[in-house]
């Protein structure tokens, strides 16, 4: 194997290995309780930030309640695979340059930036 596959195979197993505690973590601990990290954005200013709600969608999704998730924070179902994806790209940029290239187009990332900046926008309105 070339060092950029050890690269790309160690990056995702460390990935896998964290996505793992973390979806732990949040099966077993309801941030509804009060123990979760409150968000420093919606504590300051009294509006939802993109990222509100996510701790109990994440725990309500991984308990099956996928409705229940959406309502929370609808914008995790689109917002998560696309990081993931982005993530795994980046470390395997050296295995996939032409993906690489198409992905981190301007106007792709102009679009995701759009995205997100309207969710802000109209979950506030």
């Amino acid at each position: 194997m070339r060092p950029d596959k050890y690269r790309a195979t160690a990056t995702a197993a460390i990935l896998l290995a964290v996505a793992v505690i973390f979806c732990w973590y949040y099966y077993t601990h309801d941030p509804s309780d009060g123990h979760a990290p409150r968000c420093l954005f919606k504590f300051i200013s009294g509006f939802d930030c993109p990222g509100c709600g996510s701790q109990r969608a994440l725990h309500a999704f991984l308990h099956g309640k996928l409705a229940q998730a959406w309502h929370y924070n609808p914008f995790i179902f689109f917002a998560v695979p696309i990081a993931a994806f982005y993530i795994i790209l980046e470390s395997g940029r050296d295995s996939w340059p032409r993906l690489h290239a198409r992905a981190v187009h301007p106007a792709i990332l102009a679009t995701i930036l759009i995205s997100i900046i309207a969710w802000w926008l109209i979950r506030n309105i």
